[in-house]
């Protein structure tokens, strides 16, 4: 297990920097000026003054600079004053990356993992009912349910939610972000699509492992289908479900720009779809190299958690 965490962790910086290389070649090559502001540029020779300041007159100068102060060696020489330095945010002068994903981090997160959570319960309870009686109605309606959460894109349920129980039926506020009536729907909204997947891995899961030799004999011994499920069946057909919790927590936490976009949640996913439009380089770099250590990190926690569940997988392979 620590030969497994410290491989990953050692592999863990070519897998971000191999991401931000990819994200500053498309970032660069995205039509636009970082430096326009509300349809209006500078003078010239402030805007070549500015270009020089934030190193936008050469790819390669700024690939170097942010990289470094990202990283942490800018820091370690000494040339610079944080150890984390993300820069300032060029579509926002008075704020820095960093700021803007230390206030805007925690309410996606606080979304994400409220997703997940109504995901995971949702999900697992109604693909474990549907797996265990395969061609009921019970198996038909989530069946049906399944596919109705995959294929309707988020801003299509946020506005469903919004007209209904919002604007309809006022049971909660139209938008925004507060106490907890403000983040049910958007967390309801944010999980379907994973709770759809979810209920969808646990059905074929069940399905399979109540086939199995071990099952049928705990069976033939008289246990229940409820409790053989229960005892031997559940905790193998969650490990595919296991597997896919990892990637899908990392994008509930930090790319839920539609979600976020719709309920007016002041989170993380707002402020990258802005830079995306205004090609602010600084905060497009900040925010992927924030979600791809993101990623990685949840990949390994589920790797690790993979051979908690059963030592007998082999995690490193």
């Amino acid at each position: 297990m620590r030969g497994l965490i410290l491989r990953r962790l050692l592999v863990l910086p070519l897998i971000v920097l191999a991401v931000y290389t990819l994200t500053f070649i498309l970032a660069w090559l995205v039509p636009g000026n970082p430096l326009e502001r509300e349809g209006r540029r500078p003078p010239p020779e402030v805007e070549a003054a500015m270009r020089r300041q934030y190193h936008l007159d050469s790819p390669l100068n700024f690939y170097g600079e942010y990289l470094s102060r990202a990283s942490g060696v800018a820091w370690l020489t000494g040339t610079s004053d944080k150890p984390f330095d993300l820069g300032p945010s060029l579509g926002h002068p008075d704020w820095t990356v960093n700021r803007i994903i230390s206030d805007g981090l925690p309410v996606s997160m606080t979304l994400g993992a409220g997703a997940m959570l109504i995901a995971v319960v949702v999900g697992v309870a109604s693909g474990v009912v549907a797996g265990l009686r395969p061609g009921s109605f019970a198996d038909a309606a989530t069946q049906v349910m399944t596919v109705i959460g995959i294929s309707l894109p988020g801003f299509v349920t946020g506005s469903t939610l919004l007209l209904l129980l919002a604007a309809r039926f006022h049971l909660f506020p139209f938008g925004g972000w507060g106490g907890l009536s403000y983040a049910v729907l958007p967390m309801v909204a944010l999980s379907l699509p994973f709770a759809a997947y979810i209920a969808r891995l646990m059905r074929f899961g069940m399905i399979e492992q109540m086939q199995t030799d071990h099952v049928r004999t705990a069976l033939a011994k008289g246990l229940s289908r409820r409790q053989a499920a229960i005892r031997h069946a559940m905790r193998n057909a969650f490990l595919p479900v296991l597997s896919y919790l990892g990637p899908a927590t990392a994008v509930a936490m930090t790319g839920s720009f539609v979600v976020e976009k719709v309920f007016a949640v002041p989170g993380l996913g707002r402020h990258f779809v802005d830079a995306v439009l205004g090609k602010d380089l600084t905060l497009i770099m900040g925010v992927v190299l924030v979600y791809s250590t993101m990623l990685v990190l949840f990949n390994l926690a589920v790797d690790v958690l993979y051979h908690w569940v059963d030592p007998r997988i082999d995690a490193a392979g």
